[in-house]
């Protein structure tokens, strides 16, 4: 067994998981303020092949034209003996040593103030927060800070020479230079205009996340009384923060910036499921079953009744009053229809958003074309597979048929976890010929709490401890099983487990060596990209032979072209959620609660799903483009070294890097 190796469970996760670290579906940026995306320089996308494997497969046609090179290119570092595997790029001279301490200190200054300012982050981190940083939240006093310390940053940084760097500092230097240039757009006033006054949604909403951040399971310590009484000070401060969240949902209703009714009533739905639990076995009280045993009785005693009293007077009505405002007052005011475009500034916002997402400058009905082309070549490879499935009838019917055949859908939760358990063996005695270096984190799999799992995607994955010590989660989902199906099982592991998500998390945040936003931080595009990359592993691992397991990779990577179709169409187009349902289910096998699951977390999450396909491009492209020039030279673990081990990097300072290495390697004597 490799590190990492998975660990399956369906029944309740041990004490150590954190059942509510953040999900890649929320990744959040060092701001607390535009936690929709991380945005990142423009970066290229070209037409591009899957990866070179046991089957080959036809590339898409170009349809975005390659936006304008990155920035201050570098030129390529002397080659490194081919043994040597750096943990972010090939040693250069190094820096004067003013610049790269002034550097460093910037880093290190920002993340400093930046985990200051995001008390969400904190708690995901394990930290004590306090309830005055916690009733931060939603206000207006939050971005002013947050303004002045972005401009600071970006003034520090503009003194710094950044010719005079070493290599691995001037990746850094840009990584940074991006995400404060990003930081700086997301808190202008007009886009805060636009974002404030919707502090969030059904979609990884703070209302249905903040229960599993001060659950007994979340990250923060409970080992002393101070511990416990930290946490009852946040359980004290919530109703302060949903009342700074209703005065926000109150500015858009005067603005027109207002959320969908679809997203109020799955909000309602959520606060509904939450309230529904007595507060003795609520996840509030949680931290009080069972108590440390290294407290004095007296203090159980004290703790268990002042947890219930919190939990049934502050919290709960707390939780009822939100919901009340969102029922009436909100609903009334919300718009009907679910894309950005229906609001005001929406097309402006979503435009940003896109480039947030995906790191790139485009035009929606480009995005548009491109989705409906992948769609179609996508067809095309099912029609074969469909064949090998003994299936002569038209691919709609296919698609009914997997719909309603038993044989592709679990018949319990346990069989399913069994899946993946099969599909987690294979891949750990596989990824040694694929990759130099393996997380050290351990991977639990684990089926959604009953509370989230109706109103989430078929999986999603929750980072670990960067020691190691806490095991990343790889969540699947089991509301509605027999919408489920066993045909995505493989595609699904690779993507959300290893080595996907879990490898590429773990192995940036282990990696002390780099600053904290590039051990931690990230960009959609690199992110997902890379898990969907990682699924395209699966051909030439030969995980995709079985023709239903090959059918659901292309089922999944169907999923990822229909979204360039339906986000574009939803949120510039005028297209309704049924609309948007309807084309997912007549293009793809995928069951109507999945399509619902996803539409809906389109409308609440613009522009994030676009990034998918578009980052996994991009590196499938850098690949192909190493293999050709490198030929014999080529060396997989090394390419996925090159990829990895800087953290999520912006595309454009990837694509520079992967040139960079390239170069060295062609320049190295023959082995």
């Amino acid at each position: 067994m490799v590190p990492g190796a998975p660990v399956v469970v369906t029944g309740p996760a041990p004490a150590a998981r954190p059942s509510s670290a953040p999900r890649l579906s929320t990744l959040r940026p060092p701001s607390a303020i535009g936690r929709a995306a991380l945005a990142l320089a423009a970066a290229p996308l070209l037409a591009l092949t899957g990866c070179a494997g046991t089957m080959p497969r036809p590339a898409p046609a170009p349809l975005l034209p390659a936006p304008a090179p990155a920035p201050a290119p570098v030129q390529p570092a002397p080659s490194e003996p081919a043994a040597a595997l750096p943990a972010m790029d090939a040693p250069a001279p190094a820096a004067p040593a003013d610049d790269a301490a002034r550097l460093d200190r910037l880093f290190a200054d920002d993340a400093r103030s930046e985990q200051a300012l995001d008390p969400l982050a904190g708690l995901e981190r394990g930290e004590r927060v306090s309830a005055e940083r916690f009733r931060l939240l939603f206000t207006p006093e939050l971005v002013r800070r947050q303004r002045e310390l972005n401009a600071e940053a970006l003034a520090r940084l503009a003194q710094i020479d950044r010719a005079g760097l070493d290599e691995a500092h001037r990746i850094s230097f840009d990584v940074f230079r991006a995400s404060k240039l990003d930081e700086q757009a997301l808190l202008a006033p007009a886009t805060v205009a636009l974002t404030g006054p919707r502090p969030f949604n059904h979609f990884g909403g703070f209302h249905v996340e903040f229960p599993g951040l001060v659950s007994a399971e979340s990250a923060m310590p409970l080992d002393t009384l101070a511990d416990y009484e930290a946490r009852l000070a946040l359980d004290r401060a919530l109703p302060d923060v949903f009342d700074t969240a209703i005065a926000r949902f109150r500015e858009g209703i005067a603005s027109g910036v207002t959320e969908p009714r679809l997203t109020v009533r799955n909000m309602l739905a959520q606060i509904d499921a939450i309230l529904a639990t007595p507060p003795a076995q609520s996840t509030f009280t949680s931290p009080v079953r069972p108590l440390a045993r290294s407290l004095r009785a007296a203090d159980r005693r004290a703790l268990a009744a002042a947890f219930l009293d919190v939990t049934r007077d502050q919290v709960y009505p707390a939780y009822r009053r939100l919901r009340d405002f969102l029922a009436g007052e909100y609903y009334a005011a919300a718009r009907e229809e679910p894309g950005l475009s229906a609001m005001p500034g929406g097309e402006q916002l979503y435009r940003t958003l896109v480039r947030q997402h995906t790191t790139l400058d485009l035009d929606p009905a480009a995005v548009h074309r491109l989705g409906l082309a992948e769609v179609a070549r996508i067809q095309a490879e099912m029609e074969q597979v469909k064949q090998e499935l003994g299936f002569a009838g038209p691919l709609p019917a296919f698609f009914d048929r997997i719909r309603l055949d038993p044989r592709f859908h679990p018949r319990s939760a346990e069989e399913l976890a069994r899946g993946f358990e099969a599909v987690g063996r294979k891949v750990d005695a596989l990824a040694p010929r694929y990759f130099v270096h393996l997380p050290r984190t351990p991977l639990l799999v684990q089926a959604y709490p009953a509370y989230r799992a109706q109103y989430e995607a078929g999986g999603s994955y929750s980072q670990g401890a960067p020691d190691g010590s806490r095991p990343g989660v790889f969540y699947f989902n089991t509301y509605d099983l027999k919408s489920r199906f066993l045909s995505g099982v493989t595609t699904l592991y690779l993507h959300e487990g290893a080595p996907g998500h879990h490898f590429q998390i773990s192995l940036a945040q282990e990696n002390t060596a780099l600053p904290d936003f590039q051990r931690f931080g990230g960009n959609t595009a690199y992110v997902e990209g890379w898990a969907l990359y990682a699924e395209t592993l699966g051909y030439e691992m030969g995980l995709y032979k079985d023709p239903m397991q090959h059918w659901g990779t292309l089922d999944d990577e169907m999923l990822r072209a229909m979204r360039l179709v339906v986000d574009t169409g939803i949120h510039t187009q005028g297209w309704s959620r049924e609309r948007a349902i309807d084309y997912m289910l007549a293009n793809s096998g995928m069951g109507r609660t999945d399509a619902t699951a996803e539409v809906e977390r389109y409308i609440a999450n613009p522009g994030q799903a676009l990034a998918y396909k578009i980052g996994a491009l991009t590196i499938q492209r850098l690949r192909r483009k190493a293999e050709a020039e490198l030929g014999a030279r080529f060396d997989i673990r090394r390419f996925h070294d090159q990829v990895l081990m800087s953290g999520a990097l912006p595309l454009p300072v990837l694509e520079a890097k992967i040139d960079r290495w390239i170069a060295r390697e062609r320049a190295a004597p023959a082995p």
